[in-house]
């Protein structure tokens, strides 16, 4: 029997930058009343505020269940029940000169492959503290143009070949970091060993369990994808393809479980 469900955010609970589903809200309001969950994505915290909390109806004492790890892992928060707020853990953070190398090879390297796309929407490359982030349709697109913005993200980039290249040229200048294909238009950057996969084993040091003890679910376990990690290390791992597929999981999850 597991005793932790981890998600993946974007493309696995919710469209690409996008409310959380009412009813996978709901499925996982029910999911915190038997298991530990962890949410682990690409987005920074303010991110999982809006697409992920306030569209969740979970009351505090079960928000204690539930652990947040923006930034790939980079970051850690956990419910303070007694300040009935969120409380950070850790953060592993870039220095400044970190941050502005990470950010001339992002630029250069998407100028150098012609993905300068003409019409964008907010920051193409975001600091994220712990991460830089590479979006290449704009932070804002899903934001200021709803489905349309999620449409538009799903065509860039069906078969992950731009994405792919973008990571091929970057990588080798950047090679004391992690860099790899994150969501749909994106690529994120970490720094060494800190991935999806750290995050996984601060969270069983911090719930004292093992690997087999947990289930994760995401949308990009393929080799090179933001998810991989996890499911490299051994954990039990199923992947999706949208977030209605996360739906059917969790279904058969609590009625199972009943």
């Amino acid at each position: 029997m597991k005793k932790v469900i981890a998600f993946d955010l974007d493309g696995t609970l919710a469209p690409s930058k996008s409310p959380l589903p009412d009813k996978i809200g709901e499925l996982l309001t029910k999911l915190l009343e038997e298991f530990q969950v962890c949410v682990i994505s690409g987005g920074k915290f303010e991110q999982f505020k809006k697409q992920l909390l306030n569209n969740l109806r979970a009351e505090p004492k079960l928000l204690k269940n539930l652990h947040l790890m923006p930034t790939c892992g980079t970051r850690y928060y956990k419910f303070n029940l007694s300040k009935n707020d969120w409380q950070k853990v850790y953060a592993e953070d870039f220095t400044e000169p970190e941050k502005k190398k990470i950010i001339t090879v992002l630029s250069e390297t998407l100028k150098d492959l012609g993905y300068l796309d003409t019409k964008t929407y907010g920051e193409i490359i975001e600091d994220r503290g712990s991460q830089i982030t590479l979006s290449t349709l704009g932070q804002d697109i899903v934001d200021q143009l709803g489905d349309e913005g999620v449409r538009l993200k799903e065509t860039w980039d069906p078969d992950n070949k731009k994405k792919n290249l973008i990571r091929e040229r970057a990588a080798p200048r950047l090679e004391e970091f992690e860099v790899r294909v994150g969501g749909l238009t994106s690529i994120d950057v970490t720094k060494p060993g800190i991935d999806k996969a750290y995050g996984m084993h601060k969270l069983m040091d911090a719930l004292r369990v093992n690997m087999d003890d947990i289930l994760f679910i995401g949308d990009r376990l393929m080799e090179g994808g933001n998810d991989y990690p996890v499911k490299a290390m051994g954990i039990d791992s199923i992947e999706v393809s949208h977030w209605e597929d996360t739906g059917k999981i969790l279904e058969a999850i609590i009625y199972i479980n009943k």
